[in-house]
């Protein structure tokens, strides 16, 4: 009898026991079984207002969202961090904001900046394809500020209902958690084809974005729009922007995926040694900066999250400096337990209605009170302002100031009724007076309707290279999705971009090839191409390999000589301890063949010895051929110049022979400086 019952279950009894059955028909309900009307917009005093805390639909969704994943997490969990400072360079500011960090020159703000991916667990590779998370916490005198941002200035989505939906769709998909780290999968792009809001941020992370050469040259961004607040009342709309000091670089793809395996901790790795090595990271911090009264002068809405004001149109005002200094004691106290919040803001820094940051201003405080246990997270040493702070919240899980007397509301007379609000003279923060009126309204502003016009504006801004390493990148993602239809429907979202990508990619994956299509757009924004970054050679790592017979005094000099330009050589050869020379000084060995890799270098210098074998040449011959096919530069002197001529890869473009030490180092530097050479044909 019990078997037959077992097998016979009604599905009311299977929900009793746990058992959810597929969805499939059904019409979406809350949690307490409420049909509901629209699942893509947070309710709204009219189209383009603030978002309504009377909304239990987003409030439910976003809270269970929030509680997925304990103690992990959910997306940003893997990432790593480091402390420096923030100095504006004048009082320029004055006009815009009456924060005071961003107006006196002579304060020094102390920052915590945590950098991570976003879809891999705390265990997946640092190198993966995926935007990257850049969060600043600013310790200033008025408060704790927030500026939590990617390295991509845009967003999947336009609101924040959205936000659980794109991160189901991204993470590893749930029949077999598959696959880590990264979003080739089915469930990623079958969300990006059915919500093509996520046209333009694709591009972005398909692009050479997607795989940044280090954390210390990539870009971050605020992503959403911000209001700045004077002394006067008056605001302006503001965009953050964080502009590295050396420049934006990437990694190439194969470089990238052979990272993953050779050493998963590639950028970790690269920011701590670098303030080990007193090669302190430095990023300028940029505004734009939009008058309220300019608000609908754009061909684009302001407020839309996907999309970004073109540098051209915005000019990005350069108003700071911030400075990595000091690695964490701690990674578990400092990295791990650190709580931002795009809601932790100062006096002079106020929101605007956009969606996307309306629903993060809810979620963040949620998220960090089951991930760290309750609501006492900023009592965390890493979480703590540098300024006093007092109210009357009490007691919670994990509290660890000991309160006394026996007073904890306000008003009262028992405590001459302190703590008491500050006036706005004090410093009390007072939220801008903006008028709002609407309808309470599910819906999104028509001027949020327009997928695809910065599409075209990035790809038309991209170099042929650029182009070329973005169709790569679609390519391969939609390669390994299993559903034809799914590749399909991205080709046919990607013909309204341009038939230049769509077209190639479709005959990659052996789908239909779309004929019409293309974008009306033709114009294009120089500042979105990294090929128009800055150039340095500054703090690169060079492999030099290097046997023994090999001319010491002659080597030596070069080496000295890209030290002084602030490049990093470091040896290779055959055994680890000290490499003989024909003449002069012994050279340290940092590394053998077996422990070190090309993909570990900016650039390569072979040197050689008269003394080693053909083991060591062909180990060497396998450095620069795969160097040379990640279009890094090569320098080659004494027995290395005949090694790299057998390899017949002598003859192109950033790679070079030299006899003289001082001219072949100062070609050898403007070459490092490169970074890549994209016109040599790789064999």
């Amino acid at each position: 009898m019990s078997d037959h019952r077992n097998h016979n279950k009604t599905r009311k009894d299977e929900q009793l026991e746990g058992y959810r059955a597929y969805d499939q028909g059904k019409k979406m309900t809350t949690n307490q079984g409420q049909k509901v009307s629209e699942d893509e917009f947070s309710l709204k005093a009219g189209e383009r207002g603030p978002t309504l805390m009377e909304d239990f639909h987003f409030r439910e969704k976003m809270t269970h969202f929030d509680h997925e994943r304990i103690p992990e997490r959910i997306v940003h969990a893997r990432g790593y961090a480091a402390h420096g400072e923030f100095q504006v360079y004048d009082d320029s500011m004055k006009d815009y904001t009456k924060a005071d960090f961003l107006t006196d020159p002579n304060k020094t703000t102390p920052v915590f900046v945590r950098f991570s991916t976003v879809q891999g667990s705390k265990g997946s590779p640092d190198t993966v394809r995926d935007v990257r998370g850049f969060a600043t916490k600013f310790y200033t005198d008025e408060g704790n500020f927030d500026l939590v941002g990617n390295n991509i200035p845009i967003f999947f989505i336009q609101d924040a209902m959205k936000f659980p939906d794109l991160v189901h769709a991204v993470k590893p998909e749930p029949h077999n958690e598959m696959p880590q780290g990264g979003s080739a999968h089915d469930t990623f792009w079958d969300f990006v084809a059915n919500n093509q809001e996520s046209a333009h941020m694709a591009m972005w992370a398909m692009s050479d974005r997607g795989i940044p050469r280090s954390f210390r040259m990539m870009e971050g961004f605020g992503v959403h729009t911000f209001r700045l607040v004077n002394d006067k009342g008056e605001a302006h709309f503001v965009k953050f922007h964080w502009k590295p000091v050396l420049g934006v670089h990437s990694l190439v793809w194969d470089e990238a995926q052979k990272l993953s395996g050779k050493d998963i901790d590639f950028h970790r790795r690269d920011l701590y040694e670098a303030i080990e090595n007193g090669d302190y990271p430095e990023w300028e911090l940029g505004f734009q900066i939009i008058r309220e009264d300019e608000e609908f002068k754009f061909d684009f809405d302001i407020l839309d999250p996907t999309k970004v004001w073109p540098e051209e149109d915005v000019p990005v005002k350069k108003v700071g400096k911030l400075t990595l200094n000091r690695n964490v004691d701690n990674v578990f106290a400092e990295t791990e337990q650190a709580a931002f919040h795009p809601g932790h803001v100062v006096s002079g820094i106020d929101f605007s209605n956009d969606p996307l940051l309306q629903g993060r201003l809810f979620s963040y405080t949620d998220t960090q009170i089951s991930r760290l246990g309750g609501p006492n997270f900023h009592e965390l040493p890493i979480n703590r302002p540098v300024c006093p702070f007092h109210n009357n919240q009490r007691d919670a899980q994990g509290r660890m100031t000991i309160n006394t007397g026996q007073v904890s509301y306000h008003k009262n007379s028992l405590a001459d009724n302190t703590p008491e609000p500050a006036s706005e003279e004090e410093g009390g923060y007072v939220h801008y007076q903006e008028k709002v009126e609407g309808h309470k309204i599910r819906a999104r502003s028509d001027s949020f309707r327009d997928h695809f016009s910065q599409a075209a504006l990035f790809w038309n801004s991209m170099s042929d290279v650029e182009k070329q390493h973005i169709i790569g990148g679609f390519s391969f993602e939609l390669g390994k999705c299993e559903s034809t239809s799914v590749q399909q429907q991205v080709v046919d979202m990607l013909s309204n971009i341009s038939l230049d990508l769509a077209q190639p990619v479709a005959k990659a994956l052996g789908v239909r090839v779309p004929q019409e299509g293309g974008s009306d757009v033709t114009k294009s924004s120089p500042a979105l191409s990294q090929q128009n970054t800055k150039f340095k050679p500054d703090t690169r790592k060079v492999g030099v390999i290097v046997g023994e017979g090999f001319k010491g005094s002659e080597v030596n000099e070069v080496l000295a000589g890209l030290k002084k330009e602030g490049i990093h050589p470091e040896v290779i050869s055959s055994r680890l301890g000290t490499c003989k020379a024909s003449d002069g000084p012994e050279l340290e060995v940092q590394h053998t063949f077996l422990t070190a890799d090309s993909l570990l270098f900016d650039a390569l210098y072979v040197v050689g010895g008269s003394q080693t074998d053909e083991t060591f040449k062909k180990k060497t011959h396998d450095f620069i051929k795969e160097t040379f096919s990640h279009y890094k530069p090569i320098g080659a002197t004494h027995e290395g110049k005949s090694w790299l001529e057998e390899t017949g890869l002598d003859n192109y473009p950033g790679v070079l022979k030299g006899e003289d030490p001082s001219s072949f180092t100062a070609d050898f530097v403007k070459a490092v400086a490169s970074h890549r050479f994209w016109e040599r044909k790789v064999i």
